[in-house]
């Protein structure tokens, strides 16, 4: 690789921009004397205010692709031991299952489960499961010893969806805040602005033109390679990329003191006896280190705003899901909502994805790493690892990303 000096602007300070910063200074090829690296982001309140601060944090061995997840779940195994990622962004492994049974419905009284947002939309976690992996469920209902925040009056059934050491978590705001943070110790910096547009001369990038969101002045980041990480946004910088925004809808609950929530990833199907026709839905449920419990639900397909802080939360969606996973959980039922939040995840229309390497395309020195849908938390480390290599070694090496190549979308 060239040894001239290097300006890299990554726009976007999402999970994936944000451990690109990090990946990046930390390469030993990387000079912070004489290389510079930028995160340019849009919201005024700093890094991790779309996905990456609302998501569920949920890092699988299981998840998709596996391209990526093969290199992703190692790299967020050694960060957390680098950093104390168990006391810094909460790292932790878990057991997850899927749990089946019935809503009571004296402590219900149903939401419509999608509220005012648009069509209901699965966001399909679950498609990289392969349930041969997972071990055979207990006699009976199966539940866990441990897992007494579900009522075992409602359940049907409940089975392990994956072997031991196969399922983790994050707190995803706390590790792509720290990402940037250890990204900045290297060298790193942070602009808050709203990118624009690329710039480029003939065929090889040079700068990031943007909105500077204090001045509102037009300016530009000069650069010899951009990476584009702008998840759902990403289009609006290179309108050629296939990519589209689901919302997503979640709560955060604090169960009363002195109540322990085990630590369990639920996918839950719950048959709520809505009238003669009873309705099922499926929200998904996680247990987090500091007693907080995080619960989502479907996603919509309501039209993206112009940048992340004018995102709407839909309170009916989150009165939903909480009303869904309280009608099954006493604690849950029981404790205090601290957070109703939405979210964009990027989603790549044409298919398959997420979209990551070299698009040369549209110009030399232009990459991309968007299109991550629900497992931008998980693989972000893999994503950030080999456009790492890509850039300051020339060659990716961590894994075969051929089928995530930009060429194969736009």
């Amino acid at each position: 690789m060239s040894s001239d000096p290097k300006h890299i602007v990554i726009i976007g300070g999402g999970i994936v921009g944000c451990s690109t910063a990090y990946y990046i200074t930390h390469h030993p090829s990387f000079s912070p004397g004489t290389d510079k690296l930028t995160v340019l982001e849009a919201s005024k309140h700093g890094v991790a205010q779309g996905a990456s601060g609302k998501a569920g944090g949920l890092v699988a061995r299981w998840a998709y692709p596996k391209e990526l997840v093969n290199v992703s779940f190692e790299e967020h195994a050694k960060l957390a031991e680098q950093h104390n990622g168990k006391d810094r962004w909460g790292w932790r492994f878990v057991n997850c299952g899927s749990w089946e049974g019935r809503g009571d419905t004296a402590a219900l009284d149903s939401g419509s489960g999608v509220g005012q947002g648009g069509k209901r939309k699965s966001l399909e976690k679950t498609l990289g499961l392969n349930p041969q992996d997972a071990p055979h469920a207990r006699k009976s209902k199966g539940l866990p010893d441990d897992l007494l925040w579900v009522d075992e009056g409602l359940t049907d059934t409940y089975s392990p969806m994956a072997p031991t050491g196969h399922t983790a978590q994050v707190h995803p705001y706390l590790f792509t805040t720290s990402m940037m943070e250890l990204a900045k110790e290297k060298g790193a910096e942070l602009v808050l602005g709203r990118a624009t547009g690329i710039e480029q001369k003939g065929a090889q990038i040079t700068g990031v033109s943007y909105i500077d969101n204090d001045s509102v002045e037009s300016k530009t980041l000069p650069a010899t390679h951009v990476i584009l990480s702008a998840g759902a946004w990403s289009p609006r910088v290179v309108d050629e990329l296939p990519i589209t925004g689901t919302r997503a809808h979640s709560v955060t609950i604090h169960p009363q003191p002195g109540v322990t929530i085990a630590p369990y990833v639920l996918f839950t199907e719950i048959t709520l006896p809505v009238g003669a026709r009873p309705r099922l839905v499926t929200p998904e449920i996680y247990a987090r280190p500091d007693n907080e419990v995080y619960a989502c639900g479907p996603g919509d397909d309501s039209a993206l705003p112009d940048t992340v802080d004018e995102v709407q939360v839909d309170q009916e969606a989150c009165e939903s899901v909480w009303k869904h996973v309280a009608s099954i959980s006493q604690p849950l039922r029981e404790g205090k909502i601290d957070k109703r939040q939405a979210c964009f995840l990027p989603v790549v229309s044409a298919g398959g994805g997420p979209i990551v390497g070299e698009a040369t395309s549209i110009a030399k020195g232009l990459y991309i790493a968007t299109g991550h849908t629900c497992w931008g938390i998980c693989n972000a480390p893999g994503t950030a690892k080999a456009l790492s290599e890509l850039i300051l070694q020339g060659k990716i090496k961590c894994a075969n990303l051929k089928k995530l190549h930009p060429s194969n979308f736009i």
